[in-house]
């Protein structure tokens, strides 16, 4: 049938064209696969690869004298269908690579490859049939080799002597991939280096694709040619500073012993990219006690202003040299970021703990009011005591009387529901505010929205520590903290600036935030996953009345 069931019936590739193409032409065979395509009504890459499935469906019924025949003349015949000439030969070469893994006829693949052969010879003498990189592909699926080439071209000049038309091959040959290199197609060129087994080019052609920054061609092209190229190659990216993808060749080539240096630079580097994203553990892990590695990591410590990291890799691993983190801390310069004093909390609630628990579920939650941050750890009272943290929660989430804010709530409601299944509290919820959503382009996370609207954001450097490992650190506590009390710190600026707007503008102000209050808002656990584990859920709380303008 068609592509789709939508697709008109009028239009569709019969039953018996797809049963049997014997007594269907190529030519009759692509007018109807371009209407079945063009009067396709779902989006043209399903119709492409639909009719892609479909096409590999009718050369399984195979027609005479074969597969690769058959679709030798497609080739030849798409170039009458214009603009659907490129994406039908894809299409056709890509069905016929499916094809051929099930095997056909050595028939039909020599008269194929004969047919295809002199395809690529008149297209490259200047007949514009094809484009350069489906001549490539054609080379690659028929399996034409310069031998091929040299055969069709004695066809074509049987006046010229036998010792001289091997020389003609390759001219033209040469003459082709001048014409991709020309054309900037750099991959197709390689691609056809590599096929043909021509191996002559030097490392000028390595660095012509390096200045162009085609980097993946450059690197099919150094693994073809062999260890001496790819050490080039190597030295290439160390040039224009690119350390990741120099150590990403040497550890795919084993060349260590070669490149010592740049290879400790790229461990160093994956190491810092860890350390900025906030994965301690896991950069600590990456450098296997490595002490090099161990000791970048200290100063990546050092730098980040995370003080206990640096006194714990220093005592774990017994490094020597290095000031305590506190001193570190004040002597190094570094980024200023909110500190929870300067949001007037009176004090943090950290209620009870339990050494060493460990669970694949949600492990602490925030909840800030105006002057005091409750860390509730979940893991410890929902064993202890469910049914009191159950009824308190109950209280604040399915309340209407009391605004709750949020960022990115919708995933902490996700993460609740799955890890804490049989609470009530996390089924349903009311009067919800999620920050993110009142900002149109938030970028850099809730911290980069606190350094838009407070001109300071939040440390992050503690993100990824052990948050299952009790008790928590005070650096811990107050990073919690702050992720919960600066969220009402940004309502109140959102809130004075919808009152400070001018009279004729304060309504519709008002509504640009009062308009993202959910006040109802359920959430059912389709099914029982063990989720990663999500270190905690922040909330920010205030009592407020649907009807006040608070």
């Amino acid at each position: 049938m068609g592509v789709d069931d939508k697709t008109h019936q009028e239009w569709s590739i019969s039953l018996h064209a797809y049963s049997d193409l014997t007594n269907v032409s190529p030519v009759v065979f692509l007018y109807l696969l371009k209407e079945c395509y063009v009067y396709g009504t779902c989006k043209a890459t399903a119709k492409f690869f639909a009719l892609q499935h479909q096409v590999h469906q009718a050369l399984h019924h195979v027609p005479k004298p074969g597969p690769a025949v058959f679709v030798a003349h497609c080739l030849s015949l798409l170039p009458i269908f214009e603009s659907h000439c490129e994406g039908f030969s894809h299409l056709m070469i890509a069905a016929l690579r499916r094809r051929l893994k099930m095997g056909t006829t050595q028939e039909d693949l020599h008269e194929a490859k004969l047919f295809a052969t002199k395809l690529f010879i008149i297209a490259v003498r200047g007949d514009k049939i094809h484009d350069d990189r489906i001549l490539v592909k054609i080379l690659e699926v028929f399996n034409i080799k310069i031998t091929d080439i040299k055969e069709v071209i004695f066809q074509f000049h049987s006046d010229v002597k036998n010792d001289r038309f091997e020389d003609i091959a390759d001219v033209f040959v040469e003459q082709f991939i001048s014409k991709l290199l020309q054309s900037q197609s750099y991959m197709a060129a390689v691609t056809l280096l590599e096929h043909l087994s021509i191996r002559h080019s030097g490392e000028s052609f390595l660095h012509m694709m390096l200045e162009n920054k085609e980097y993946r061609a450059a690197e099919k092209w150094a693994t073809f040619i062999g260890k001496p190229m790819i050490c080039v190659l190597i030295k290439g990216y160390v040039d224009r500073k690119m350390i990741k993808q120099a150590y990403d060749l040497i550890k795919k080539n084993d060349l260590r012993e070669e490149f010592p240096q740049v290879y400790q630079m790229g461990k160093e580097s994956t190491l810092k990219k860890l350390a900025e994203k906030g994965c301690w553990d896991i950069a600590e892990m990456r450098a296997k006690s490595d002490r090099q590695l161990l000791e970048y990591l200290v100063y990546l410590a050092m730098e980040a202003g995370y003080s206990e990291k640096v006194d714990e890799l220093c005592d774990k691993y017994s490094l020597e040299g290095f000031m305590k983190g506190k001193e570190a801390e004040v002597s190094l310069p570094h980024i200023r970021y909110l500190h929870l004093d300067e949001l007037a909390i009176d004090n943090i609630v950290w209620p009870n703990y339990e050494k060493g628990s460990k669970a694949n579920k949600v492990s602490i939650m925030q909840i800030a009011s105006e002057k005091m941050v409750f860390i509730i750890d979940l893991l410890k009272l929902s064993h202890d005591a469910p049914d009191v943290l159950d009824s308190c929660l109950i209280r604040i989430f399915h309340s209407p009387r009391i605004l709750k804010l949020g960022y990115n709530f919708q995933c902490d409601m996700k993460q609740l529901s799955q890890s804490y299944e049989d609470f009530d509290c996390f089924k349903r919820f009311e009067m919800l505010l999620d920050i993110q959503n009142i900002f149109k382009e938030p970028r850099g996370g809730l911290s980069g929205l606190a350094k838009e609207i407070l001109g300071v954001g939040l440390n992050k450097t503690r993100r990824n520590s052990n948050w299952e490992e009790r008790p928590l650190t005070q650096n811990q506590l107050e990073y919690a903290a702050l992720d919960a009390a600066v969220l009402i710190r940004i309502f109140w600026h959102v809130r004075s600036q919808s009152q400070s707007s001018d009279v004729s503008n304060e309504h519709n102000t008002q509504m640009e935030w009062k308009s993202h209050i959910i006040s109802h808002v359920g959430y059912l656990t389709k099914t029982k996953k063990k989720d990663k584990s999500k270190k905690d859920c922040n909330v920010g709380i205030k009592e407020s009345h649907p009807s006040s303008k608070s």
